[in-house]
């Protein structure tokens, strides 16, 4: 399959399925994609974005072997696990979100591309697995996205393979009709973090009780994995339980162009990653939409509004998971200062910025920020050089030192 049959708009990005050493990498099928349990395995993502901003081979084939023998979290990539039995046409769905048999289902996505080709399977599986996109804390959607963006089919065999692994649903089927006249996805968000300056201490109780409910989860579905890790239980409960604030319609989902409502969902995701510069969990907000985005535009027959409603969805239910939300005159005073604010000069004029921030990105160990960067450098591009996007592509994220939990040893 040729990086054409993955084409999609001209979005400014530079063509990072080029490399030898890229595709080589990304084809790579030694390493599970998952370690110490729930962990995702982000290497390849790491050679997406490394490419994507201009890093030598050298570079990143050397961050991939530094990567492979020990990660940010201190430990190893896990060699990758054969498959326990044949997943098929038949079967695909029925272990969905059981955390099974990646591998077959590899080998499943893997012979559907070669007997149907790329767009047919994204037509036919990307819609029932959309509502999961926030499971493994949105990396599956990263992985099958970005390995759309660079060209590679068996990353987006992963990717595909990843969803169906790490299956958790945000309920769309919830949704209800708009509450308010929201005209933009700010609106949006201010009128949400003005409910929450009202009843904050109420709200936070209500997220702080559901993940300490640790039974109650796994009794409803949530696989005990994922009560180890913390953070993807509570973003599983959260969606499993529910709130009116996350499943109202928002009005100007069908108010605007869908590619209107892209840029709206990019810069919403960077006023809160502005609100509480660099944020571990907000960062996500904005690397997994560049994901979404490329999976939407080359899967046919599916109306760009259905992702886009997910999206806000696991948005809303990710940082509701949290127990808090940014105080409303914060989001407000940020975005008086960013909107309409357009980097003057030329893109010439702002080269030193973007490459002092380039620089910093490349040589980073923590593979989220060159991903940060990534997707920020293409939107200040594709915007007209809007101003939110430099600001916020310099502000990195750490490694989260991971909870006592882990000292148990994995469920799996």
């Amino acid at each position: 399959m040729s990086r054409s049959d993955l084409s999609t708009p001209d979005l400014g990005s530079p063509d990072i399925g080029d490399s030898d050493v890229v595709a080589r990498l990304l084809a790579d099928q030694s390493y599970h994609i998952e370690f110490n349990g729930h962990l995702t395995n982000h290497v390849k993502h790491a050679v997406v974005a490394l490419a994507g901003l201009g890093a030598p081979p050298e570079r990143i084939q050397g961050y991939y072997d530094n990567y492979v023998r020990m990660t940010t979290y201190g430990c190893s990539l896990e060699p990758s696990r054969p498959a326990t039995g044949p997943i098929t046409e038949a079967t695909w769905e029925r272990f969905l979100g059981q955390r099974v048999n990646f591998a077959g289902y590899c080998a499943f996505f893997d012979r559907q591309f070669g007997e149907l080709g790329m767009p047919e399977v994204l037509r036919r599986y990307v819609p029932r697995l959309l509502p999961g996109w926030t499971g493994s804390f949105t990396h599956a959607a990263i992985h099958l996205g970005w390995g759309l963006d660079a060209g590679s089919r068996f990353m987006a065999v992963e990717g595909l393979a990843y969803l169906a692994f790490s299956y958790v649903t945000d309920h769309p089927d919830r949704t209800l009709p708009p509450q308010g006249e929201d005209r933009t996805a700010v609106d949006s968000l201010l009128r949400i973090a003005g409910a929450w300056d009202a009843d904050r201490d109420t709200l936070r109780q209500w997220a702080l009780e559901l993940s300490a409910d640790t039974p109650v989860g796994i009794a409803s579905g949530i696989h005990p994995e994922l009560a180890r890790s913390g953070l993807q239980y509570r973003i599983a409960r959260t969606l499993g339980e529910g709130h009116p604030l996350i499943y109202a319609t928002p009005a100007w989902l069908d108010g605007c162009d869908p590619e209107g409502v892209w840029e709206q969902l990019y810069y919403a995701s960077t006023l809160l990653y502005l609100a509480a510069p660099g944020d571990f969990v907000l960062l996500h907000l904005i690397t997994s939409l560049h994901g979404l985005e490329q999976i939407a535009r080359r899967t046919s027959g599916v109306d760009q509004r259905e992702f886009q409603l997910n999206f806000w969805i696991g948005l809303l239910g990710i940082v509701f998971s949290g127990g808090d939300f940014p105080r409303r005159a914060k989001l407000a005073a940020l975005h008086a200062a960013f909107n309409g604010a357009v980097d003057a000069g030329g893109e010439r004029a702002w080269e030193p910025d973007w490459r002092h921030i380039v620089t910093r990105a490349i040589e980073e160990d923590e593979e989220h920020n060159p991903k940060l960067v990534y997707v920020l450098r293409r939107m200040w591009r594709r915007t007209g050089r809007r101003s939110i996007y430099r600001a916020a592509a310099g502000q990195f994220t750490t490694t989260p030192a991971l909870p006592p939990s882990f000292e148990e040893p994995p469920t799996e």
